[in-house]
């Protein structure tokens, strides 16, 4: 298949539906899970764990649409990087529930409290703030109103929650000695950035 033709799949009009119940899929496995007692022996760390890998893993994918659209010609692949954005923040959100209600009961002032005494979960709750002012933002009236250039620097709020995920999660494995998931997600991140870095480098060279 052709890129001309592998555009138009990626523009069908199903092709967006589909896409959405795909990124349904992990939380789809866990109230499967849920249902069929395959949680394994602490179900809570299961989910805790889970929606906090899917968020970084949706981080991830996201990062990677704009340099995988020009590598390939892809163009309509730009039109599903805000959808992804969304779960990157969907994701985000039942983490943090899952940290407000399994480990902390609904406490405000208990998650107050774990927040000033660990710092790993502090930087991870930093992470998910940044992320709403990105998801509030993240339809056309938005960049209208704030126009599309402050709408871009808004938006580079991204790669400091990149870092703030990867630093949650370093610190979470950390604590167990468990540092191989790290290090490959440290990899896809540290391409995914450094290409941005010599993008941009590149068109200011280009524009002198």
């Amino acid at each position: 298949m052709d890129r001309a033709a592998l555009n138009r799949v990626l523009l069908h009009p199903a092709a967006k539906p589909l896409l959405w119940l795909l990124c349904l899929l992990p939380l789809a496995g866990w109230i499967w899970g849920g249902f069929s007692n395959g949680l394994g022996a602490n179900p809570a760390e299961t989910i805790l764990r889970g929606t906090g890998e899917w968020t970084l893993r949706f981080l991830c994918v996201v990062l990677a649409v704009t340099p995988l659209r020009q590598w390939s010609g892809l163009h309509a692949l730009a039109r599903w990087r805000r959808l992804l954005g969304l779960y990157v923040f969907f994701y985000s959100v039942l983490h943090f529930l899952a940290y407000a209600w399994l480990d902390m009961g609904f406490d405000p002032a208990a998650i107050v409290k774990d927040l000033a005494k660990r710092p790993f979960a502090l930087v991870g709750f930093l992470g998910f703030m940044l992320l709403i002012p990105l998801a509030a933002t993240s339809f056309n009236r938005a960049i209208k109103a704030l126009g599309a250039v402050r709408w871009q620097r808004l938006h580079r709020l991204v790669y400091a929650v990149a870092g703030l995920g990867l630093l949650h999660f370093f610190w979470m494995r950390a604590a167990k000695h468990r540092y191989d998931e790290v290090l490959a997600y440290a990899l896809v991140l540290a391409i995914l950035l450094g290409w941005r870095l010599w993008h941009r480098l590149r068109a200011a060279r280009a524009a002198r």
